[in-house]
């Protein structure tokens, strides 16, 4: 990829609000429906079994059950179609795809919880962290003058103090 291409799409993934969530973690994806001149939203839950891509690339494949078959959709990232991603919990898995819940049925396919989930509600800062402009150089002195002051009054203070002790 070109260096014009790479920084256009880094722009672009900065734009929309992703939440941080894990193979293996319960979602609701929200989707965009447009049925003629009607617009809908229409939410599809279940267990993230994969994530692939990187960058405005990125999918991510969400699996559930209905009426005891297994449904998988594919899901871009930053599709203006999926209005929203919510992690319902976490899931404690140990392989980055999980594919072998295709196989499963029943009770087999539950996953685990990780009860000390920390990315839970969180939104990923990751990306935008790139984005965000370096200090100016006008606010690193001030800042550093404001720690240069009560050092200075404590050098001030420091020889009032010897004076005074080598006087008595």
């Amino acid at each position: 990829m070109t260096g014009f291409a790479h920084e256009l799409e880094r722009k672009e993934v900065t734009k929309t609000e992703i939440p941080v969530f894990h193979v293996g973690d319960s979602l609701d994806v929200h989707v965009r429906i447009k049925e003629g001149e009607k617009e809908r939203i229409q939410i599809f839950s279940g267990v993230c079994i994969a994530r692939k891509g990187g960058g405005l690339r990125e999918t991510f494949t969400v699996r559930r059950i209905v009426e005891g078959e297994g449904v998988e959709r594919i899901f871009p990232l930053h599709s203006p179609n999926v209005a929203q991603i919510g992690v319902k919990r976490a899931g404690k898995v140990r392989r980055a795809k999980l594919y072998y819940l295709r196989d499963r049925v029943g009770k087999a396919t539950r996953i685990m919880e990780k009860l000390n989930a920390t990315h839970l509600g969180k939104m990923d800062d990751k990306r935008t962290a790139d984005e965000q402009p370096a200090p100016k150089a006008e606010e690193k002195p001030a800042e550093a003058e404001a720690a240069e002051k009560p050092a200075e009054a404590a050098e001030a203070a420091a020889p009032e103090a010897t004076e005074a002790k080598t006087e008595s």
